[in-house]
């Protein structure tokens, strides 16, 4: 049976890493974006980073930063792997020294096959909703707008929750799942019986 990946991002307290790392979380995402209510600085992030047991994948996530910023970060945080979610291009997130995945905000026109063709050398294409702003704003889009035959594996975001979660993977069947609003209280916040129930969403989605 093929399992799905689950990241939990977003994650801004040492509870909801246990939470999510306990409840079957393969990656959590840590925010470096200063105007997100999920924002980390340096000091915090290494904090939580210490607290992250192995064969766990810590994602820093970034939105048009000036890459002395994400170098600076990635040398005081231990992450795995690099998320870019603007309108970085492909050399620009090579540069890091570390492995990357590059979100599309999915929308009518927008060719997922050139885009992702732009970006040969990344590891994963996170796609989420297109939204004033950056991130899905905890809004869905059109699944079927994603066509077959992406060379990178698809990531898929945007809107999904526990009621909502094995229909997406249902439709899409991605290598891996992204959630961080629909497993909140609050933004930053998160819920451990929402994590649990999420998770329990993707795996009945796997069994079918």
């Amino acid at each position: 049976m093929f399992r799905t990946r689950v990241k939990i991002c977003g994650i801004t307290r040492e509870q909801d890493l246990a939470d999510a790392v306990r409840l079957g979380a393969d990656a959590l995402g840590l925010v470096f974006y200063p105007p997100s209510p999920r924002y980390l600085d340096d000091g915090r992030a290494a904090m939580l980073a210490r607290r992250s047991p192995p064969f766990v994948t810590l994602v820093g996530l970034f939105v048009n930063e000036d890459a002395a910023v994400v170098r600076r970060i990635v040398s005081a945080v231990p992450l795995q792997l690099l998320q870019f979610h603007g309108e970085e291009d492909a050399a620009y997130c090579a540069q890091f020294g570390l492995p990357y995945i590059k979100a599309a905000r999915v929308r009518p026109g927008l060719d997922l096959l050139e885009y992702a063709a732009s970006f040969p050398d990344a590891r994963g294409l996170l796609l989420d909703a297109h939204v004033d702003g950056y991130g899905g704003a905890g809004r869905t889009f059109d699944w079927g707008l994603i066509p077959q035959g992406l060379p990178q594996p698809v990531i898929l975001s945007g809107g999904l929750h526990a009621g909502n979660v094995a229909a997406a993977i249902e439709a899409v069947r991605p290598w891996a799942v992204d959630v961080s609003s629909g497993v909140e209280l609050a933004g930053g916040v998160k819920d451990a019986q929402k994590i649990a129930e999420f998770v329990a969403g993707v795996r009945s989605a796997d069994a079918r």
